[in-house]
């Protein structure tokens, strides 16, 4: 068995122009600062990380990752989440979606989604540059609009978006595997792989392509009241990537999973820092070591109510406390009676 590896943290949420956030050396000391193992360095944000440079050039890449190992860090993966999005926009989206792509896009739907395709395909070169095997991103979604069956869907619009999705996703997918680099869908709200089922449809079409992978979140899962315990019994082979994210869901008689329009701190269903929502995460650290989760539990920090510095502090320390150390024996070898072969035709009877 595994032992995962961590505590790490996703960037993402903790980028800015202040100290120690405004460059990746000073982020990178403050994180270990906490007792964090590791990074996840969210590719978008060019004033940190190049991500083009990054899979043009292995000495760029190598430049980077020493700098995060000399703070006894690691990287555990790259995102692209807001590229992965930008593969497919359903056009209600496209105004809201053109705030994740560099202006020269903007009102250019299919310069956009160009774009996001070669950002993934930087991304798989420059992992394998960085010597990571894993990476997380967002699948994108067509069909989201139409994710409550009314008005009625018309007869196959389901079939002919993931058809579309997986055609997208397909060249992109190959090129992760040219350079040795699972893809990790986080499956969340807003994406046409938001569920099991989705992310099954989604396989199916790319005709279960080995590194269409998953990124484990349960906290998506409590919102949606799936049961994100039984999620990792189904699909443990494909779970590549981890967020640690702890959510609650409060319903109520005026509200219930679609929230109402309410804003994060008045929705039913909230994110919420580690250790303050609902999620049962020794159930889980349980479940990915029987599984032998073979990477990084990387906190998500995502909360409408506590700081996120003191999010992050404790966030180190609680999945550092959740992480299990796996055994190296059986725990009743101490009462082991020794056998071989013949002992064991003896024992049943056998001539």
């Amino acid at each position: 068995m595994k032992t995962i590896k961590g505590p790490a943290i996703f960037l993402a949420q903790f980028l800015g122009d202040t100290a120690p956030f405004n460059t990746l050396d000073a982020i990178c000391q403050w994180s270990a600062g906490l007792g964090f193992k590791g990074i996840q360095i969210p590719s978008w944000a060019t004033s940190y990380f190049d991500l083009q440079k990054a899979a043009e050039s292995k000495t760029y890449a190598d430049e980077i990752k020493g700098l995060v190992n000399s703070h006894g860090l690691e990287i555990t993966e790259l995102s692209t989440h807001l590229q992965g999005q930008l593969v497919a926009v359903n056009p209600a989206y496209d105004e809201l979606f053109d705030a994740f792509a560099p202006a020269e896009v903007h009102k250019n739907p299919k310069a956009r989604q160009e774009w996001a395709v070669q950002q993934l395909k930087y991304a798989a070169k420059a992992s394998q540059n960085l010597g990571l095997n894993a990476h997380a991103t967002f699948s994108g979604a067509l069909l989201w609009p139409m994710v409550y069956p009314w008005p009625q869907r018309p007869a196959g619009v389901v079939e002919t978006g993931f058809k579309e999705l997986a055609k997208r996703w397909l060249p992109i997918l190959d090129t992760f595997d040219e350079n040795g680099v699972d893809v990790c869908y986080e499956i969340h709200p807003g994406e046409d792989l938001h569920d099991g089922i989705s992310y099954e449809m989604f396989l199916k079409e790319v005709n279960n392509h080995k590194r269409a992978n998953l990124l484990y979140d349960p906290s998506h899962f409590v919102l949606q009241c799936l049961d994100y315990l039984e999620y990792i019994d189904i699909y443990h082979e494909r779970i590549k990537a981890f967020h640690v994210k702890d959510a609650e869901f409060n319903p109520t008689g005026r509200q219930g999973v679609y929230g109402g329009y309410k804003n994060w701190v008045e929705r039913a269903g909230r994110f919420r820092s580690l250790g303050d929502g609902q999620v049962d995460f020794k159930s889980v650290f349980s479940k990915m070591a029987q599984y032998d989760f073979p990477g990084w539990a990387v906190m998500e920090w995502e909360c409408a109510l506590k700081h996120p510095e003191d999010g992050a502090k404790e966030g180190a320390v609680f999945i550092k406390d959740h992480i299990i150390r796996v055994t190296e024996k059986t725990f009743d070898d101490f009462a082991s009676s020794g056998s071989d072969e013949a002992f064991n035709r003896k024992l049943l009877g056998i001539d």
